[in-house]
């Protein structure tokens, strides 16, 4: 397609793909903040699953992960029509945390709409504490972290 340039594969994998739809936008005619944090939680979710936090292991109701930090910088505007990708890497996994980050872009023209690091921690349902991953999915995502 012309116009439209793919990131190199090591820039993280792909968590979310999709569209400022019209009523994304606000009184000005940007996507509203509302959005970008919402396309992030979808793009978290894909991520999860990536590393084995699937949809069957949180119904399960034993474990959970929580949110403890967010941080988003927005570097570019979205409009409504812009096609929108979600690249995530991981940049830490420790016993009971992980963190990784998002950078949205703007398919067609390649620039960095937003960026939001999240720190996210591994939660027993039941005690309401943090409490280790399991070894398969903490493996998983070490492979997944960029240096």
């Amino acid at each position: 397609m012309a116009g439209v340039q793919t990131p190199d594969a090591s820039e993280g994998i792909v968590t979310y793909r999709g569209v400022t739809y019209p009523w994304q936008c606000d009184q000005i005619g940007h996507m509203n903040i509302t959005w970008y944090v919402s396309k992030f939680d979808e793009a978290n979710w894909n991520l999860f699953a990536s590393v084995g936090i699937t949809p069957s292991y949180l119904r399960d109701g034993k474990f959970g992960v929580a949110g403890v930090q967010q941080n988003i910088t927005y570097k570019r505007e979205l409009m409504a029509g812009d096609v929108i990708e979600i690249r995530t890497r991981i940049l830490e996994i420790r016993e009971k945390v992980i963190r990784f980050v998002h950078e949205m872009s703007n398919v067609e023209t390649n620039e960095i709409a937003a960026i939001c690091e999240i720190t996210a921690v591994h939660m027993d349902r039941n005690t309401r504490k943090s409490c280790p991953f399991p070894d398969a999915i903490r493996k998983a995502a070490e492979k997944r972290v960029s240096s």
